[in-house]
């Protein structure tokens, strides 16, 4: 088993670091490729691009728990094979839009297709011994972190050599390659399945599990603090370095040294929620990423932003993997797949109020302000992970002879099919 889990855990990160770049990289050229497509009034390009930016989440919030139900009825290695395969017919689909209507309805379809992110999320929690879940679930959060690091870069190079339309073509042959991936290397090792109740019944089991409400809570909170100062960094930096000819590098340069921290530390976040209290890891990661948002109202240069961008990729990389592995080890194995489902969506909300609040929030104070507010929302957070987040007694404790007898009869059985 011990082979078998790492092997899985191994392969799905390759799998999710290649979609990942993959998804990451058409992201920052979608207003060039909305401009492409006929819309050349500005308002109406930033309009377009809010939109089709925004209709992956609105669908996938409302997909996500669905997939991950039906992930426990039938398999959660199908359902990953799902989610990388709609992403590769809906990239491909996008490259084939001839207005912006079409590109709108198709990252629609992506939203409702894909969620790689929590299938995999699920298969890997749920065939994981629990006393090494918290080192896979932010081993593999380190493979998304790297992604949407690599992704913008290589983006660029291939959008300016071939292209912005060929680019969602390359994405599509990219996941395709990843699920191929899966496909023949994977292997599922525990296969119970939940044929009883529904995706209601997911929500019902969230809503009377005091733990789960807030750990939700905290997952939408957060998320959408960390989102809602990317649309307004690149603003942030031009005005310290006013009349730069090479804005858009430092730019680049400086917002992605959280993103490499945040690779860095994923990982070690994971072991850590393995040997300690989870909730002490989620309360200092808070408040770390908390201060770090903060911290850039001091600076004067962008120099000094490096150190902070650090520390921040550091705290980072421990909030959202920390968070999935106490939901993880408040939920049974039945349920792993639609909770987790449930999960995502909370993110994925966070992640779609984070970049709509914060446009309307600067224009009426400042972007600085929203950094504090950033910094104040995130350390605040803890609070509520202090009081509120307490791994119930039954998720901690040791399995017993028999229930590790029956484990090991069900993967006998499942490596003999």
């Amino acid at each position: 088993m011990d082979i078998n889990w790492r092997k899985n855990l191994y392969i799905i990160w390759a799998a999710q670091l290649i979609a990942m770049i993959g998804m990451s990289m058409v992201i920052p050229f979608l207003p060039l490729f909305v401009k492409d497509l006929g819309v050349t009034e500005i308002t109406e390009v930033k309009r377009w691009s809010g939109l089709v930016v925004s209709g992956v989440f609105i669908t996938a919030f409302i997909a996500t728990p669905i997939w991950g139900w039906l992930g426990d009825r039938i398999g959660k290695k199908k359902m990953v094979l799902r989610a990388i395969f709609g992403l590769a017919i809906s990239q491909f689909l996008i490259g084939l839009s001839q207005d912006v209507y079409q590109l709108f309805i198709f990252r629609m379809v992506q939203g409702a297709l894909s969620g790689f992110i929590a299938a995999s999320l699920a298969l890997v929690s749920a065939n994981t011994p629990k006393e090494n879940s918290g080192y896979a679930i932010g081993f593999l959060a380190s493979s998304t972190a790297a992604g949407n690091l690599l992704g913008p870069f290589v983006g660029g190079l291939l959008a300016d050599a071939f292209g912005y339309r060929n680019v969602f073509f390359i994405t599509s042959a990219l996941c395709l390659a990843s699920g191929i991936l899966v496909l023949f290397f994977v292997k599922e090792i525990n296969r119970t399945q939940n044929t009883d109740g529904n995706v209601l019944d997911n929500y019902r089991f969230v809503s009377k599990h005091l733990q789960l409400k807030y750990a939700m809570l905290l997952l939408m909170i957060s998320a959408a603090a960390i989102s809602m100062i990317q649309p307004l960094f690149a603003l942030f930096i031009e005005q310290k370095i006013d009349g730069s000819p090479y804005l858009a590098t430092i730019t680049g340069s400086i917002f992605g040294v959280m993103g490499l921290f945040q690779v860095i530390s994923s990982s070690f976040w994971g072991k850590l929620n393995d040997k300690s209290e989870i909730r002490k890891n989620i309360i200092f990661a808070l408040t770390g990423a908390g201060l770090g948002y903060a911290l850039h109202i001091v600076t004067i240069g962008v120099w000094e932003l490096i150190p902070i961008r650090a520390l921040l990729g550091l705290c980072i990389g421990g909030v959202l993997p920390s968070l999935f592995s106490f939901i993880n080890k408040c939920i049974p194995h039945h349920r792993k797949g639609g909770v987790i489902g449930i999960a995502s969506s909370f993110t994925m909300l966070g992640n779609l109020l984070g970049p709509l609040s914060s446009g309307y929030i600067a224009s009426v104070t400042s972007i600085k302000f929203v950094f504090v507010l950033s910094g104040v929302i995130l350390a605040s957070s803890s609070i509520i992970a202090y009081k509120k987040l307490v791994v119930p007694p039954e998720a901690r404790r040791e399995l017993s002879p028999k229930e590790k007898a029956e484990i090991k009869e069900e993967i006998a059985r499942t490596m003999n099919n």
